[in-house]
């Protein structure tokens, strides 16, 4: 049995037409791809407690599919108690089918569950093509049990296209299904 995830399906189905003809590529090789998707989430609490670390990595795996890392600190901050080499943050990046399946889920389960949605901001873009969005409770996706969380963190992700221009990337995302605000 082969399996190909939806939205990669859909993707070469419909969403290269589209932009093809959108843009006018000559190409479907030109037509801009999502090429990774990164979740980051900064844990400063594990300064103190190591512990948080360890949940914030059983998290972030459990919602990505994919094993996360911690982030470790460059450089001593006095201020903020931190030591260099310190663990302080958890981080996965996802490619090939986890990315489909994550941005599957990410659209159809997790984005409607937040209180008052009315859509996603689209000042994200970076200038080059790529997208970062903000989430602020990780108990939006549906892997997460409610009860077992110990403290609600939120996480950026970031979305990584081959797109030349915002406009193509906006265009392409908004393909993909991700619920861009109106104005």
């Amino acid at each position: 049995m082969n399996y190909t995830p939806r939205l990669k399906e859909k993707y070469r189905k419909e969403i290269v037409s589209n932009l093809q003809d959108r843009f006018s590529y000559k190409s479907p090789m030109q037509v801009p791809r999502l090429l990774k998707i990164c979740v980051n989430q900064g844990v400063g609490d594990a300064v103190s407690d190591k512990k948080m670390i360890e949940y914030a990595i059983t998290e972030m795996s459990n919602i990505t599919g994919q094993k996360a890392v911690p982030t470790r600190s460059k450089k001593d901050i006095s201020n903020f108690k931190l030591r260099k080499d310190v663990a302080i943050g958890v981080r996965v990046t996802l490619r090939h089918d986890v990315m489909y399946e994550f941005l599957d889920r990410l659209v159809s389960l997790a984005l409607p569950r937040i209180r008052d949605f009315k859509g996603i901001n689209n000042k994200g873009f970076d200038g080059r093509g790529n997208y970062t969005l903000g989430v602020t409770e990780q108990i939006i996706f549906p892997e997460i049990d409610i009860d077992k969380v110990n403290k609600i963190t939120g996480m950026d992700i970031t979305f990584v296209t081959s797109a030349e221009t915002d406009d193509e990337a906006f265009h392409l995302l908004k393909e993909f299904g991700i619920p861009f605000k109106t104005n």
